[in-house]
């Protein structure tokens, strides 16, 4: 490809970049949408838009390649940021510095999923795609995909593959193994009282919270692969007054489903050091564990055999303690490849960038994957 296609994939990445689409802003995740349409029209791809529940943003399928009826390749992006509506004017403006190009959600996960639909647009345009191609594009990924684990089952079961542009990792290396996810919010009810005049007849919902939190931190195994994270806590009214309320939430990060059971277990059986205090958990796994399966390992072996034909020698990590829509695929039995989008650093940070080397190889390599599959 030319310098020229570059330029044109920069421009594009750039326009995508520039639609803030925090997950709770449907309106923004749907000018999203929208420009992912507007991109594809006037191509050979069947274009259905599915609504958005629960106030987020909608879903967009894209379909294209080989009408065989059979199963074919399903890839899979997601068009939600972490990022604030107003990163972009006042933190994380778009711009080059040499190889890199800053912007909010370029590297998780704009940049990649605007190379996947160049690599799926042309596929589609050549008509050379061996199996059917699908192309899910999500609201909400960001805070677990609660509105789309079932569309993302449902086609995930029609395909016998799945692509998955999440962020590429340490140089452009794939993610073919990924742990699995809970969270958990964990409410604690102690007893108010005045902090002076009556301290001895309240029971501290604070205090209580800081005990639990003790205990759920120490459940990290990091010989198991198991992580436990206490990421956010909230509590009292006033400075003077014994806590009644107090909140805090965990994530759960683990290997196995097994482990999964046990700590999610442990975590809901929380009982009270104080036993005038009350414990409430609930949540539980959100993403199942995503692992290197006999099936991911041939299908990992596949990819790399057409990366080679194209000069690219595709490597990739050890698993990753990172979610994905691709948690849910790998655990339906789907053979799932993730990591595929662009080459970068910096998620969820305001130093967030692409390598813009990479998006010509990485481009390339969907284009390879989406018609030599099936």
């Amino acid at each position: 490809m030319s310098n020229n296609a570059l330029e044109s994939m920069l421009d594009g990445i750039s326009r995508w970049v520039a639609i803030e689409s925090p997950t709770h802003d449907a309106a923004g995740v749907n000018r999203m949408i929208d420009a992912v349409a507007a991109d594809v029209a006037g191509l050979p791809i069947a274009v259905e838009r599915v609504p958005g529940k629960d106030g987020l943003g909608d879903s967009l399928i894209l379909r294209a390649g080989a009408r065989t009826g059979g199963r074919g390749v399903l890839v899979m992006s997601h068009v939600d940021t972490v990022h604030p509506v107003g990163t972009l004017a006042k933190d994380l403006p778009i711009r080059r510095e040499g190889d890199k190009l800053y912007g909010p959600g370029i590297y998780d996960m704009k940049g990649g999923a605007y190379l996947a639909l160049e690599g799926f647009k042309r596929a589609a345009a050549s008509g050379e795609a061996r199996a059917p191609l699908t192309f899910l594009f999500t609201p909400d990924e960001e805070i677990g995909s609660p509105t789309t684990r079932a569309l993302i089952e449902d086609l995930g079961c029609q395909a016998s593959a799945v692509l998955v542009t999440e962020p590429a990792r340490d140089g452009g290396k794939i993610v073919t193994a990924r742990k699995g996810v809970g969270r958990f919010d964990v409410q604690v009810e102690g007893r108010p009282a005045h902090s002076g005049s009556r301290h001895q007849d309240g029971r501290s919902a604070i205090r209580e919270a800081a005990r639990q939190i003790l205990l759920v931190e120490a459940l990290t195994d990091y010989a198991r692969g198991v992580t436990t994270t206490v990421g956010m806590m909230a509590g009292g009214t006033a400075a003077n007054v014994i806590p009644q309320f107090a909140r805090f939430s965990v994530d759960l990060r683990v290997v196995n489903p097994a482990d999964g059971e046990e700590f999610t277990g442990r975590i809901k059986g929380l009982a009270p050091v104080d036993p005038d205090c009350r414990i409430t958990v609930v949540g539980d796994m959100n993403r199942p564990p995503y692992n290197k399966t006999a099936e991911v390992a041939a299908l990992y072996e596949q990819a790399r055999a057409l990366a080679a034909e194209i000069g690219v020698d595709l490597q990739d990590v050890p698993m990753t303690g990172g979610g994905s829509d691709g948690n849910f695929t790998a655990a339906l039995g789907i053979p799932t490849l993730d990591g595929l989008g662009i080459d970068g650093d910096g998620a969820h940070t305001l130093h967030e960038h692409a390598l813009i080397s990479s998006i010509l190889p990485r481009t390339a390599l969907m284009e390879r994957l989406l018609t030599r599959l099936g």
